[in-house]
């Protein structure tokens, strides 16, 4: 998390002062210089006229003219985003290109784009801890209820939980007709930066020899939805059928590694069975001599140990001590042997763990009692559907009167109330209900609902430092927001490796961007067709998309190609040179953003 922090806040200062001295000037904005003004007024009325134009453009029905807000005055910016629909911001709680034209003089804009990289970097940190310590676990608890097998959970929930950030941002930048180059960069970028990066720092770290078949199946899967990908922007629009294409690949991936699972654990069990047949007395020997000895003693062990620290007398805890022991983001044992570094982190994240430990109820089924908080789960039954309620589509609904009298969100609190009450007055705090996995399927939809309403923010903002800094859609999706949600994955990853699991994280970092593709799309046109037309228009933004598409591609053909040459082992050598790879790709995307390489 700190990591993120660092590569966000260092590149976005950066933009900050490259653009505030090649465009200082007489307006004293930072960005565009303003012309020089007569005494008479002549260029003031001039300056008018051409706002005026740009209104009459937008009333001919061009909606796609908040970019060019920087090239008016400071006196004209405020007005031009009021008048322009593109600027409108719906799907977020805060519009902030409104506060940074409207609300804060001009020569505040630097403390603008400040704060908006610190509730940038908040706004990560609700997504990773939401993900991680809420939206995972009810995820697990839910394929635990279901009783699926490791493979089918690995490639639904597990993805879903790991994918969360990457898909929500995908899915509401896709939604959105103007951000969708945000949701193209990002998922490019992200696959990029996993399939290089992440994957080369495991080979450095752990070199070892990746499972063949797998990863045949997983490369060639994704190199499918990229050809696909590129397709569609290549044609411009994506129709319902192609959308459905999109989840119907990943069903199509999921069924192939159900049956390679299956395969595999037929072809093992023969395989053992053949081996028990050919020495049929000397693992009878060892079962009776070597097996059933350790078994018995380490069950009277175990036995032994219950029963020495089991209490003399039985505990009973109030239940306000127990709401209080559940809103303690803080275990005393962990924060006594953590450094000062971890600590401090810790003391910033709590605010957050507090409002989400209060809002979103979580199942451990791994528990002997489930995780079952008779007072707090009874706090959720209030406080989740408000979350819900309040969350979804910025809180238009939870606003919304009654007969024009009674909020929605007085009604649901009401709710709340009531079957709170019943909960409380119908269990014990000993003893969780035998509906006790309903809470995580209510844990599962309030931790969705943080999430979509975090990636919407993040995306709003990423189009307000877009405009501000006149970067494209495209680059801030493959640096910023494809960083802030790979990162993490990637030091995860990394420390995966240094245990000795570097399979296990390489097959993490290719199924991960597969689901985060095909999901992100698929669903997020899904909705730009409900609530808008059956036909959604995909423009590539410039050159930069082909660069974008091109390296994923060309990336993904060289581990198709490459690792398979060398036996499937990854090596030093070859993690040195996807790092290379991604250094410039990187530098001819940078290159290509600024004009110095051109068609």
């Amino acid at each position: 998390m700190t990591s993120r922090v660092v590569f966000i806040s260092v590149l976005l200062q950066l933009w900050c002062h490259c653009r505030h001295v090649l465009g200082s000037g007489d307006s004293g904005t930072g960005i565009v210089p303003s012309p020089d003004r007569s005494a008479d007024g002549a260029d003031l009325l001039s300056m008018g006229t051409m706002v005026d134009t740009h209104f009459v453009m937008l009333r001919q029905g061009n909606t796609d003219e908040c970019d060019i807000v920087m090239n008016l005055s400071a006196a004209d910016r405020c007005a031009f985003v009021k008048a322009t629909p593109d600027c409108s911001m719906e799907d977020s709680f805060i519009n902030y290109l409104k506060m940074a034209f409207c609300l804060l003089p001009p020569n505040l804009t630097p403390l603008t784009i400040t704060l908006c990289i610190i509730w940038l970097l908040i706004l990560f940190i609700v997504l990773g801890l939401t993900a991680s310590k809420f939206f995972c676990p009810n995820l697990s608890a839910i394929s635990s209820s279901l009783r699926l097998t490791h493979n089918v959970a690995g490639v639904t929930f597990l993805a879903l939980g790991n994918g969360a950030p990457d898909v929500f941002s995908a899915t509401v930048a896709f939604s959105r007709p103007h951000t969708a180059g945000l949701a193209i960069g990002a998922l490019f970028g992200a696959g990029i930066f996993v399939t290089t990066v992440v994957a080369g720092s495991v080979s450095l770290v752990k070199p070892f020899t990746v499972a063949s078949r797998p990863f045949l199946r997983d490369v060639i899967f994704y190199m499918a939805a990229v050809f696909w990908t590129f397709i569609i922007l290549y044609r411009g629009t994506i129709s319902l059928g192609e959308t459905l294409g999109y989840l119907g690949l990943y069903v199509v991936y999921v069924v192939t590694v159900i049956v390679s699972a299956y395969i595999y654990s037929h072809q093992k069990h023969s395989a053992t069975r053949s081996s028990i047949q050919s020495s049929t007395h000397a693992p009878e020997l060892q079962t009776s001599e070597s097996d059933q000895a350790p078994l018995l003693s380490n069950g009277s062990i175990q036995e032994g140990y219950d029963s020495e620290y089991r209490p003399l007398l039985p505990y009973c805890e109030s239940t306000s001590s127990i709401l209080l022991n559940s809103l303690n983001p803080v275990d005393s044992r962990t924060w006594r042997r953590k450094t000062w570094r971890w600590r401090t982190v810790k003391i910033l994240k709590m605010p957050l763990e507090l409002l989400l430990l209060l809002t979103v109820p979580v199942v451990d089924p791994d528990k002997e009692d489930r995780n079952w908080r008779r007072p707090l789960n009874c706090l959720h039954l209030i406080t989740a559907p408000l979350v819900c309620v309040l969350t979804f589509s910025s809180g238009e609904y939870g606003l919304y009167l009654i007969e024009g009298q009674f909020p929605v969100w007085a009604l649901t609190l009401l709710f709340g109330l009531f079957l709170s009450a019943i909960v409380f007055l119908t269990t014990s705090n000993d003893q969780p209900p035998a509906y006790h996995l309903v809470f995580s399927l209510l844990g599962f939809v309030v931790s969705a609902m943080w999430i979509s309403a975090a990636a919407s923010e993040v995306v709003s903002i990423l189009h307000m430092l877009g405009v501000v800094l006149s970067l494209s859609n495209n680059l801030l999706g493959l640096t910023l927001l494809a960083w802030g949600n790979s990162i993490g994955d990637c030091f995860s990853d990394i420390t995966i490796a240094r245990q000795g699991y570097p399979r296990m994280a390489l097959s993490a970092c290719f199924g991960g961007i597969i689901f985060n593709m095909l999901i992100g799309v698929g669903i997020g046109c899904l909705i730009q067709m409900f609530n808008n037309e059956p036909v959604v228009t995909l423009e590539p933004e410039g050159l930069l998309t082909w660069v974008l598409a091109g390296s994923l591609g060309l990336s993904l053909v060289f581990s198709f190609i490459l690792v398979p040459l060398r036996c499937f082992h990854l090596g030093r050598a070859y993690g040195i040179f996807l790092l290379l790879f991604y250094a410039v790709f990187l530098l001819v995307a940078l290159l290509t953003e600024f004009g110095f390489i051109r068609i």
